[in-house]
């Protein structure tokens, strides 16, 4: 099929996908068909990976998860109840400020369970950086493979989506996406983009693949533990329509965990697919 044709396709299926998303996608379908070759279909991706010894209570890898929730409802109904008078800017500043206040607690809370939990303290968990410039190569190597599935995901959820609901079907574009094209105001989208790109990458897998992911190890193998900590991640995510492709994309730092035992890959992983998509929102 042309390129032409591939774009009006894509087009027709709600303007989801880019050329630059194509040739992505072909290289990390390359990617994918080596990983696949190698590990006999994923069956033996995970042999030999790495455990992390912890005496962690199943308790205590929810309380960052609840702790993060229960601050963040607690802080928006303050904002409901004492902020009504706000402008749409203000509004989307103060949402964004209420993201940054929030995660403080959860982070500082998983962070001494783990000192306190794990063999080795942080470093047990995965933070230890002097890997951080091989978890960077292999990051970018996971999200290129990862890429034709997140694609492909979309695609199925959109034709799903026009079967369903109609030709008028369309994923909606992530909220934070809609603000940093909506306002030009270079402190705004830095806010945006800070969270985006920093903050939430680094609590969600602080919390998702850090605390519960290993939790869930303890009792489990590998995929498994993968799977439901994956699943837990994209319920906890607002818009069903992107819940199939999120998953593919949990899976995707789910794994890197797994095989690496560093928490700063999955990181960088969802840094980087967070920043393409932000780059793809303000070229729009």
């Amino acid at each position: 099929m042309a390129i032409s044709q591939i774009k009006k396709f894509l087009e027709e299926l709600g303007g989801q996908a880019t050329i630059i998303d194509l040739l992505v996608c072909a290289v990390g379908l390359f990617l994918l068909f080596i990983w696949l070759i190698r590990t006999s279909l994923g069956k033996k991706a995970l042999d030999n990976a790495p455990v992390r010894l912890n005496f962690m209570p199943p308790i205590w890898a929810l309380i960052p998860f609840f702790l993060w929730v229960t601050t963040v409802y607690l802080l928006f109904f303050i904002k409901q109840r004492f902020f009504t008078q706000l402008s749409y800017l203000q509004n989307a500043v103060t949402e964004n400020l209420i993201l940054c206040i929030a995660v403080i607690p959860a982070i500082v809370t998983a962070l001494m369970i783990a000192k306190i939990s794990f063999v080795g303290g942080l470093k047990g968990l995965g933070l230890n950086l002097k890997t951080i410039g091989r978890d960077i190569a292999s990051a970018f190597l996971n999200l290129f493979t990862v890429m034709p599935v997140v694609l492909a995901a979309i695609i199925l959820t959109t034709i799903a989506g026009k079967l369903i609901i109609g030709d008028k079907f369309k994923i909606p574009q992530h909220e934070e996406l809609k603000e940093i094209i909506e306002f030009s105001q270079w402190q705004v989208r830095a806010l945006i983009i800070f969270t985006a790109i920093v903050l939430v990458p680094f609590v969600e897998e602080l919390i998702f693949r850090g605390m519960i992911q290993t939790m869930l190890r303890n009792y489990l193998k590998p995929w498994p533990a993968i799977f439901i900590s994956s699943f837990i991640f994209v319920i906890f995510h607002a818009n069903p329509e992107h819940w199939l492709a999120l998953f593919a994309l949990a899976a995707c730092l789910g794994y890197s965990y797994e095989k690496s035992g560093s928490l700063l890959r999955p990181i960088f992983v969802h840094a980087m697919f967070n920043a393409m998509s932000v780059l793809a929102a303000l070229n729009q």
